[in-house]
């Protein structure tokens, strides 16, 4: 299950799949940061970037939490915005922790989702991943001790980017 949250300015999307072991983290923090934040759209599954197109057409701030593989230790929580200039470069705005983590567990990267909104006009102003290190992505539920343990501080992150507009 997945969750989007959206108000008029924000949407928080939680990517994976909670039948993917560390891969159920993304929706988890969606879903307690919807329950948190008193705001609510359910869009049905995303379980990849590109799933995002449609939801975050003109939105000022798209939040998406995801598990990520950068090698750095489970459970390791980082923030990272992603920018496309205009002449349609990757830039990383902003980053903490795991800069060079940009891109998820999945086929297609957040840039590659970005570049094809921009594209053909539908990208949102501001996109920033919360990304949580996986340990374990393979058939099962469950989240690992070191992922689970990371849930508080994601979400934390997300609302405090909720909380800045």
């Amino acid at each position: 299950m997945t969750t989007t949250s959206r108000t008029s300015r924000v949407v928080v999307a939680g990517i994976g799949s909670e039948y993917r072991l560390d891969d159920g983290v993304g929706p988890l923090v969606a879903a307690l940061a919807e329950a948190q934040s008193g705001t609510a759209l359910d869009v049905g599954p995303l379980s990849e970037p590109l799933d995002l197109l449609g939801h975050w057409n003109d939105v000022e701030l798209v939040v998406v939490i995801d598990a990520v593989r950068s090698g750095a230790p489970a459970g390791t929580v980082c923030v990272v915005e992603i920018s496309v200039d205009e002449s349609d470069h990757v830039v990383n705005v902003e980053s903490d922790a795991l800069a060079s983590v940009t891109t998820s567990t999945h086929g297609i990267g957040f840039e590659g989702a970005l570049r094809l909104a921009r594209a053909i006009g539908q990208a949102p102003k501001r996109l920033v991943v919360v990304g949580v290190e996986g340990e374990r992505f393979g058939v099962g539920e469950g989240l690992s001790s070191a992922v689970e343990a990371a849930v508080p501080e994601a979400l934390r992150r997300v609302l405090s980017l909720i909380e800045e507009l």
